[in-house]
Protein backbone atom coordinates (compact mmCIF):
# COMPACT_ATOMS: atom_id res chain seq x y z
CA UNK A 1 0.00 0.00 0.00
CA UNK A 2 1.46 3.32 -1.09
CA UNK A 3 1.30 6.33 1.40
CA UNK A 4 1.62 10.01 0.55
CA UNK A 5 4.21 11.74 2.59
CA UNK A 6 3.07 14.11 5.30
CA UNK A 7 4.03 17.63 4.43
CA UNK A 8 4.53 20.11 7.23
CA UNK A 9 1.66 22.97 6.87
CA UNK A 10 2.05 26.24 8.52
CA UNK A 11 -1.08 26.96 10.53
CA UNK A 12 -3.88 29.34 8.00
CA UNK A 13 -3.85 33.16 8.92
CA UNK A 14 -7.46 34.22 9.47
CA UNK A 15 -9.15 35.65 6.61
CA UNK A 16 -9.90 39.68 7.42
CA UNK A 17 -12.37 41.58 6.50
CA UNK A 18 -11.78 44.75 4.55
CA UNK A 19 -14.35 47.47 3.77
CA UNK A 20 -13.92 51.14 2.69
CA UNK A 21 -16.75 53.71 2.15
CA UNK A 22 -16.23 57.58 0.24
CA UNK A 23 -19.02 59.21 -0.06
CA UNK A 24 -19.57 63.05 -1.09
CA UNK A 25 -23.24 65.16 -1.63
CA UNK A 26 -23.87 68.28 -2.85
CA UNK A 27 -26.85 70.46 -3.14
CA UNK A 28 -28.54 71.72 -6.27
CA UNK A 29 -29.25 74.91 -6.34
CA UNK A 30 -32.10 74.59 -8.15
CA UNK A 31 -34.43 73.04 -5.90
CA UNK A 32 -32.09 73.40 -2.57
CA UNK A 33 -32.43 68.87 -3.27
CA UNK A 34 -29.24 66.91 -1.58
CA UNK A 35 -28.05 64.43 -4.13
CA UNK A 36 -25.23 62.58 -4.04
CA UNK A 37 -22.07 63.19 -6.21
CA UNK A 38 -19.55 60.80 -5.61
CA UNK A 39 -20.36 57.13 -4.67
CA UNK A 40 -17.82 54.35 -3.83
CA UNK A 41 -17.48 51.08 -1.88
CA UNK A 42 -15.27 48.61 -1.47
CA UNK A 43 -14.96 45.14 -0.11
CA UNK A 44 -17.62 44.47 2.99
CA UNK A 45 -18.54 47.99 3.98
CA UNK A 46 -21.85 49.03 1.72
CA UNK A 47 -24.08 52.24 1.68
CA UNK A 48 -27.92 52.43 0.36
CA UNK A 49 -29.40 55.52 -0.09
CA UNK A 50 -33.47 54.87 0.79
CA UNK A 51 -36.16 57.59 0.05
CA UNK A 52 -35.83 60.71 2.23
CA UNK A 53 -37.98 61.48 5.07
CA UNK A 54 -37.30 65.43 4.92
CA UNK A 55 -36.93 66.08 0.76
CA UNK A 56 -34.26 68.49 1.07
CA UNK A 57 -32.07 66.12 3.05
CA UNK A 58 -30.81 63.20 1.67
CA UNK A 59 -30.52 60.00 3.94
CA UNK A 60 -27.88 57.02 4.12
CA UNK A 61 -27.96 53.44 5.37
CA UNK A 62 -24.91 52.08 6.06
CA UNK A 63 -24.13 48.46 6.21
CA UNK A 64 -21.57 45.95 7.22
CA UNK A 65 -21.92 42.45 4.85
CA UNK A 66 -19.63 40.64 6.85
CA UNK A 67 -22.14 40.39 9.98
CA UNK A 68 -19.81 41.55 12.36
CA UNK A 69 -16.02 42.96 13.17
CA UNK A 70 -13.28 40.72 14.14
CA UNK A 71 -9.82 40.83 15.06
CA UNK A 72 -7.77 42.69 12.48
CA UNK A 73 -10.71 44.12 10.63
CA UNK A 74 -10.28 47.27 9.38
CA UNK A 75 -13.66 50.01 7.97
CA UNK A 76 -13.05 53.21 6.84
CA UNK A 77 -15.80 55.48 6.24
CA UNK A 78 -14.98 59.39 4.37
CA UNK A 79 -18.42 61.61 4.00
CA UNK A 80 -17.65 64.98 2.66
CA UNK A 81 -20.69 67.67 2.31
CA UNK A 82 -20.53 70.36 -0.30
CA UNK A 83 -21.97 73.85 0.75
CA UNK A 84 -25.04 73.94 1.72
CA UNK A 85 -25.78 70.25 1.37
CA UNK A 86 -27.77 68.12 4.06
CA UNK A 87 -27.55 64.25 5.34
CA UNK A 88 -28.53 61.92 7.56
CA UNK A 89 -26.15 58.68 7.75
CA UNK A 90 -27.21 55.57 9.98
CA UNK A 91 -26.14 52.41 10.28
CA UNK A 92 -28.11 49.47 9.78
CA UNK A 93 -28.31 47.83 12.83
CA UNK A 94 -26.19 47.81 15.96
CA UNK A 95 -22.52 46.75 14.89
CA UNK A 96 -20.89 44.23 16.93
CA UNK A 97 -17.27 43.51 18.15
CA UNK A 98 -16.09 39.77 18.65
CA UNK A 99 -13.61 38.67 20.57
CA UNK A 100 -9.79 40.05 19.11
CA UNK A 101 -7.18 36.08 18.42
CA UNK A 102 -4.17 37.00 20.48
CA UNK A 103 -5.05 40.60 21.11
CA UNK A 104 -4.76 41.81 17.33
CA UNK A 105 -7.30 45.19 17.45
CA UNK A 106 -9.98 45.68 15.07
CA UNK A 107 -10.46 49.25 13.68
CA UNK A 108 -13.29 51.61 12.89
CA UNK A 109 -12.64 55.14 11.06
CA UNK A 110 -14.56 57.54 10.32
CA UNK A 111 -13.57 61.42 8.58
CA UNK A 112 -16.54 63.79 7.76
CA UNK A 113 -16.13 67.07 6.49
CA UNK A 114 -18.96 69.36 6.41
CA UNK A 115 -18.59 72.83 4.35
CA UNK A 116 -20.61 76.01 4.92
CA UNK A 117 -24.23 76.10 5.30
CA UNK A 118 -24.14 72.24 5.19
CA UNK A 119 -25.85 69.89 8.16
CA UNK A 120 -24.89 66.23 9.17
CA UNK A 121 -26.40 64.21 11.16
CA UNK A 122 -24.25 60.98 12.30
CA UNK A 123 -26.84 58.36 13.48
CA UNK A 124 -24.95 55.31 13.88
CA UNK A 125 -26.87 52.75 15.80
CA UNK A 126 -24.78 51.09 19.09
CA UNK A 127 -21.95 49.39 19.11
CA UNK A 128 -22.06 45.89 21.05
CA UNK A 129 -18.71 44.45 22.03
CA UNK A 130 -18.05 40.79 23.16
CA UNK A 131 -16.31 39.33 25.80
CA UNK A 132 -12.19 39.81 24.80
CA UNK A 133 -12.78 42.45 22.26
CA UNK A 134 -10.43 44.99 21.00
CA UNK A 135 -11.32 47.66 19.12
CA UNK A 136 -9.61 51.06 17.84
CA UNK A 137 -12.23 53.81 16.87
CA UNK A 138 -11.55 56.83 15.97
CA UNK A 139 -14.24 60.02 14.64
CA UNK A 140 -12.87 63.13 13.01
CA UNK A 141 -14.94 66.17 11.89
CA UNK A 142 -13.70 69.19 10.35
CA UNK A 143 -16.19 71.91 9.98
CA UNK A 144 -16.73 75.52 8.07
CA UNK A 145 -17.24 78.18 10.04
CA UNK A 146 -21.28 77.81 9.83
CA UNK A 147 -22.01 74.15 9.39
CA UNK A 148 -24.15 72.02 11.77
CA UNK A 149 -23.45 68.89 12.93
CA UNK A 150 -25.47 66.58 14.92
CA UNK A 151 -23.56 63.15 15.85
CA UNK A 152 -23.36 59.95 18.65
CA UNK A 153 -21.56 57.34 19.63
CA UNK A 154 -22.60 54.67 21.94
CA UNK A 155 -20.85 51.37 23.26
CA UNK A 156 -22.99 48.54 25.04
CA UNK A 157 -20.93 45.83 27.17
CA UNK A 158 -22.64 42.68 26.12
CA UNK A 159 -26.03 42.03 26.08
CA UNK A 160 -27.50 42.07 29.28
CA UNK A 161 -30.84 39.93 28.17
CA UNK A 162 -28.88 37.30 27.02
CA UNK A 163 -26.70 36.62 30.21
CA UNK A 164 -22.92 38.27 28.55
CA UNK A 165 -20.54 39.59 30.83
CA UNK A 166 -17.55 41.23 29.19
CA UNK A 167 -14.81 40.60 31.42
CA UNK A 168 -11.38 41.44 29.74
CA UNK A 169 -11.34 43.14 26.55
CA UNK A 170 -9.64 46.77 24.94
CA UNK A 171 -11.17 50.05 23.78
CA UNK A 172 -9.66 53.24 22.59
CA UNK A 173 -11.72 55.75 21.27
CA UNK A 174 -11.00 59.50 19.93
CA UNK A 175 -13.37 61.78 18.71
CA UNK A 176 -12.15 64.70 17.05
CA UNK A 177 -13.81 68.13 15.90
CA UNK A 178 -12.33 70.97 14.15
CA UNK A 179 -13.83 74.32 12.91
CA UNK A 180 -12.44 76.22 10.42
CA UNK A 181 -9.30 73.88 11.64
CA UNK A 182 -9.26 75.13 15.02
CA UNK A 183 -9.66 72.09 17.56
CA UNK A 184 -12.95 72.46 19.53
CA UNK A 185 -13.35 69.10 21.52
CA UNK A 186 -10.76 65.91 21.92
CA UNK A 187 -12.01 63.12 23.45
CA UNK A 188 -10.05 60.04 24.35
CA UNK A 189 -11.46 56.83 26.11
CA UNK A 190 -8.83 54.18 27.18
CA UNK A 191 -10.25 51.32 28.92
CA UNK A 192 -8.62 47.66 28.59
CA UNK A 193 -8.01 44.93 31.24
CA UNK A 194 -10.39 43.61 33.60
CA UNK A 195 -13.80 45.36 31.82
CA UNK A 196 -15.85 43.88 34.33
CA UNK A 197 -14.35 45.53 37.26
CA UNK A 198 -13.45 48.72 35.75
CA UNK A 199 -17.07 49.00 35.23
CA UNK A 200 -18.05 48.48 38.35
CA UNK A 201 -15.69 51.31 39.59
CA UNK A 202 -18.35 54.36 40.67
CA UNK A 203 -15.57 56.76 39.39
CA UNK A 204 -15.82 55.02 36.00
CA UNK A 205 -19.40 53.22 35.03
CA UNK A 206 -20.75 52.48 38.48
CA UNK A 207 -21.44 49.26 36.79
CA UNK A 208 -23.36 50.61 33.78
CA UNK A 209 -22.42 48.90 30.65
CA UNK A 210 -23.86 51.33 28.16
CA UNK A 211 -22.77 54.62 27.40
CA UNK A 212 -23.40 57.12 24.76
CA UNK A 213 -21.73 60.64 23.27
CA UNK A 214 -24.03 62.91 21.75
CA UNK A 215 -22.17 66.25 20.27
CA UNK A 216 -24.09 69.02 19.03
CA UNK A 217 -22.00 71.78 16.83
CA UNK A 218 -23.40 75.03 16.06
CA UNK A 219 -23.84 78.49 17.03
CA UNK A 220 -26.85 78.00 19.39
CA UNK A 221 -25.39 75.19 21.40
CA UNK A 222 -25.11 77.12 24.78
CA UNK A 223 -29.32 77.49 24.26
CA UNK A 224 -29.88 74.14 23.93
CA UNK A 225 -28.37 73.41 26.99
CA UNK A 226 -30.69 74.25 29.82
CA UNK A 227 -33.44 72.27 27.63
CA UNK A 228 -31.32 69.14 27.36
CA UNK A 229 -30.20 69.39 31.33
CA UNK A 230 -34.29 69.77 32.10
CA UNK A 231 -34.99 66.52 30.34
CA UNK A 232 -32.28 64.76 31.83
CA UNK A 233 -33.44 65.42 34.72
CA UNK A 234 -35.78 62.69 34.98
CA UNK A 235 -33.75 60.40 32.90
CA UNK A 236 -33.45 57.63 34.96
CA UNK A 237 -29.24 57.13 34.15
CA UNK A 238 -26.49 58.61 34.91
CA UNK A 239 -25.79 62.27 32.53
CA UNK A 240 -24.09 65.44 31.96
CA UNK A 241 -24.29 67.97 29.80
CA UNK A 242 -22.19 70.94 29.00
CA UNK A 243 -21.88 73.39 26.52
CA UNK A 244 -18.23 75.35 25.11
CA UNK A 245 -16.94 76.54 22.26
CA UNK A 246 -20.27 76.59 20.39
CA UNK A 247 -20.54 72.86 21.27
CA UNK A 248 -22.90 70.66 23.18
CA UNK A 249 -21.82 67.79 25.01
CA UNK A 250 -23.74 64.87 26.01
CA UNK A 251 -22.81 61.77 28.01
CA UNK A 252 -25.19 58.73 28.71
CA UNK A 253 -24.19 55.63 31.19
CA UNK A 254 -27.16 53.45 31.19
CA UNK A 255 -27.45 49.70 33.20
CA UNK A 256 -28.62 48.54 30.00
CA UNK A 257 -29.18 49.31 25.78
CA UNK A 258 -32.83 49.71 25.97
CA UNK A 259 -32.03 52.71 29.18
CA UNK A 260 -29.45 54.13 26.82
CA UNK A 261 -31.11 54.05 23.78
CA UNK A 262 -34.49 55.53 25.05
CA UNK A 263 -32.52 58.78 27.41
CA UNK A 264 -30.45 58.71 23.62
CA UNK A 265 -33.49 59.15 21.97
CA UNK A 266 -35.23 62.20 24.09
CA UNK A 267 -31.78 64.13 24.01
CA UNK A 268 -31.16 63.85 20.06
CA UNK A 269 -35.11 65.04 19.48
CA UNK A 270 -33.94 68.02 21.09
CA UNK A 271 -30.73 68.69 19.43
CA UNK A 272 -32.89 67.68 16.07
CA UNK A 273 -35.44 70.03 16.71
CA UNK A 274 -37.57 67.17 16.30
CA UNK A 275 -36.78 65.82 13.28
CA UNK A 276 -37.89 62.12 12.65
CA UNK A 277 -34.91 59.58 13.07
CA UNK A 278 -33.92 57.27 10.59
CA UNK A 279 -36.15 54.47 9.66
CA UNK A 280 -33.42 52.20 10.87
CA UNK A 281 -33.86 53.39 14.71
CA UNK A 282 -37.84 52.99 14.65
CA UNK A 283 -37.76 49.45 14.45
Amino acid sequence: MNYMPIRHAEPATPQRAHGQLALRFACDQADGTTRVVRFFQEGCLKARLPRPQIATTAEVVTLNISGGVASGDQLSTQVVLDPQAKLCIASQSAEKIYRALDDVPSEIVTSVQVGGGALLEYLPQETIVFDGFALRRRLTVDLAADALFVGIESVVFGRQAHGERVMTGSLHDTVSLRREGVLLLQDSTRIEGNIDAMLSRKAVADGNIATANIIYAGNDAATRLLKVREDLGGAGCLAGASAFNDVLRVRLLAPDAASLRRVAVAVLGLCRDGRPLPRVWQG
